[in-house]
């Protein structure tokens, strides 16, 4: 799937989603309050993040927000820590197509990564995106940014 395949994805399947685009990056976001974006879309790299090397042709990478427990299941229950060059070291390689990955830099708030993903790999990303919607509406209802627990 391309990115422009991923975005009408998303927003022909989860009801009230906004996006903004800035910095190579599309947020979709649940609501028009735009409190904390649920998962991202970058196509570019920029100044804070370039470890994924999106300035390849065609590559792009999908980020999501899912809850801690989620995270754990993916990737351990070590709870990732930047290391001084802004980039968590979990020994994954983050310019690695079509493979779950935790997110480089905000993995320790429970985001995960998948750059290019395949038809196979968006199966299991579809779940993911549906969490993060849920959760990102729950907190919207209740008013509130969502957190690593929710």
């Amino acid at each position: 799937m391309d990115e422009a395949a991923i975005t009408q994805y998303i927003i022909d399947t989860f009801a009230g989603v906004e996006t903004s685009t800035a910095m190579g990056y599309t947020f979709f976001f649940y609501g028009s309050e735009r409190m904390f974006p649920f998962a991202t879309l970058a196509t570019e790299d920029n100044e804070y993040d370039r470890v994924s090397h999106l300035d390849r042709p065609s590559v792009f990478r999908l980020n999501i927000g899912v809850s801690r427990a989620t995270y754990h299941s993916l990737f351990g229950s070590t709870q990732p820590h930047l290391g001084p060059d802004g980039v968590v070291d979990t020994g994954h390689d983050f310019t690695a197509l079509d493979q779950l990955l935790p997110h480089p830099v905000y993995a320790p708030q429970s985001w995960v990564c998948v750059l290019n993903p395949g038809a196979a790999t968006f199966q299991t990303v579809r779940s993911l995106l549906a969490e993060a919607y849920e959760r990102a509406a729950r907190k919207q209802a209740k008013g509130a940014a969502p957190t690593d627990e929710s």
